[in-house]
């Protein structure tokens, strides 16, 4: 597990300097980790949040849902890496949390779909646990087929609403 835990932090930050628009900030900065350097590239002391990685569009955190296939609720290879960026981020800052919203697409009746919706929260909590985020730190509920993202009946609407959100406390 210490080896998963410490390859999962490798990726995260791996990412986070992958994706980082900024000059790079010198050592001292980035001693604190994931939103240590804010201000670094401004100069802007006591400038927090203006570097907070929730909010940075170009933080692998900006990606807020998880997807999956039609009448199913395991978490798909290529949404591992978002899992494992929020999986990071909760670790390292255990007051934040997390409501893992499991959403359908319309098809099926309102019950199964609540009970659809629930797996696919409970798979991405499930998934973050396994990373080292604390029980207390996520909460998995469902919507089913109430909260669409897209309206339409087409292949690709069906697909944009089989998703888990990622929704943070206080946001």
């Amino acid at each position: 597990m210490n080896l998963k835990t410490t390859l999962t932090g490798l990726f995260i930050v791996t990412a986070l300097a992958a994706c980082s628009t900024t000059k790079p900030a010198d050592a001292s900065a980035n001693a604190g980790g994931a939103g240590a350097n804010a201000g670094a590239s401004t100069g802007a002391a006591g400038n927090a949040g203006a570097l907070d990685p929730l909010k940075d569009p170009n933080s692998p955190l900006a990606k807020r849902s998880v997807y999956f296939d039609y009448d199913a609720s395991s978490v798909k290879e290529q949404d591992k890496g978002t899992v494992s960026a929020h999986a990071g981020y909760l670790s390292a800052n255990p007051a934040k949390g997390v409501q893992l919203q499991g959403n359908t697409d319309a098809r099926g009746s309102r019950e199964y779909n609540i009970a659809l919706g629930q797996r696919r929260a409970e798979a991405v909590k499930k998934s973050l646990q396994v990373l080292g985020v604390k029980e207390n730190q996520v909460e998995a509920v469902s919507y089913g087929k109430e909260k669409p993202r897209a309206t339409g009946s087409a292949d690709a609407d069906h697909a944009e609403n089989r998703r888990a959100d990622i929704v943070y406390r206080g946001e």
